[in-house]
C-alpha cells in the first residue's frame, strides 16, 4: 500500500476521501518512526495538525486496525502494534518465500528497462553500503524489494507480498544493527542481481530466499547482542 511522503505529513488535510489520505499518513508516520511501535496515537493532536475533525481519524484507524498495524484497546485509545520475537521468526520465512516467487517471476519478465532500473537501485545499495549509511542503505533496499514485487506482474503474489510486507517495516531494517550486516547484505545482493540480469530466474528465487532468512539470522543475532547489553547494564547499575 502507498504511504505519504514524510514532507506531506504536517499539511492540512484535503479532499474527498479523507480517511484513505489519514491512513496512509499515519502508515508513513509509522514506517518512519515518527509514530513508534507500542506508542499511543494521540488522536486530538493528529486532528489539530492536519485540521480535520477526529471523525475520519477514526476512520482510518478502524481501516489500520482491520490490516493489523494499530491496536484498538477499549476505553484506552490505539496503539501501534508491536511485534513480537515470535511474529519475527514466523514471519520472515513466509517474506521469503513469497519474495522468493516474486523475484523469480520479475526475472522471468523483466524487460531491458526493467532490468535498467534494477540495476539503478543496486548501484543505490552499493554508494549507501560503502558509506555505511544505514538508513539510506534501509530506503534504497525497500526501494529494490518493491520494484521486484512490482515486475513480477502477478496481482495475487504482489497483495500478499505488500500486506506482509507492511510489518516488515514496522521492524525498519532493525537487523542492520548488526555489525557487519550491511557489508553481507551487499554481497547477497550482488549474487541477486547477477542472476536476475542473466536471466537466470532459479537462482534468483533461491538468492532472494536466502538473503531473507539471512535477514532474520542476523535480526537474532541483533536481539542477543541487545539482551546482553541490558543485562550488562541492570549489573552495572548495581554495583
Amino acid at each position: 500500500m502507498s504511504s505519504a511522503p514524510a514532507s506531506a505529513l504536517h499539511a492540512p488535510v484535503r479532499g474527498t476521501s479523507l480517511h484513505d489520505e489519514v491512513a496512509a499518513r499515519l502508515r508513513a508516520m509509522m514506517f518512519e518512526r515518527e509514530l513508534a511501535p507500542g506508542e499511543w496515537i494521540d488522536e486530538k493532536a493528529l486532528a489539530a495538525r492536519w485540521q480535520i475533525s477526529r471523525t475520519p481519524l477514526r476512520e482510518a484507524l478502524k481501516v489500520m486496525a482491520s490490516e493489523g498495524l494499530v491496536e484498538l484497546v477499549p476505553q484506552r485509545g490505539c496503539r501501534v502494534v508491536e511485534l513480537s520475537d515470535d511474529d519475527a521468526d514466523q514471519l520472515f520465512p513466509v517474506m521469503a518465500l513469497l519474495e522468493g516467487r516474486c523475484a523469480y517471476e520479475a526475472t522471468r519478465n523483466a524487460t531491458a528497462a526493467d532490468r535498467a532500473l534494477l540495476s539503478h537501485w543496486h548501484e543505490e545499495l552499493e554508494r549507501h553500503a560503502a558509506a555505511q549509511d544505514r538508513d539510506g542503505y534501509y530506503r534504497a533496499n525497500h526501494e529494490f524489494h518493491t520494484l521486484v514485487q512490482r515486475l513480477a506482474h502477478n496481482r495475487w503474489l504482489d497483495r500478499s507480498t505488500g500486506d506482509l510486507r507492511q510489518f516488515l517495516r514496522l521492524m525498519r531494517g532493525r537487523q542492520l544493527k548488526l555489525p557487519g550486516r550491511i557489508d553481507t547484505s551487499i554481497r547477497e545482493h550482488r549474487v541477486l542481481i547477477e542472476a536476475m540480469l542473466a536471466g537466470d530466474a532459479s537462482r534468483a528465487e533461491r538468492t532472494m530466499h536466502d538473503h531473507l532468512m539471512a535477514q532474520l539470522a542476523a535480526l537474532k543475532a541483533v536481539r542477543t547482542l541487545e539482551h546482553r547489553q541490558s543485562t550488562h547494564e541492570r549489573k552495572e547499575g548495581r554495583t
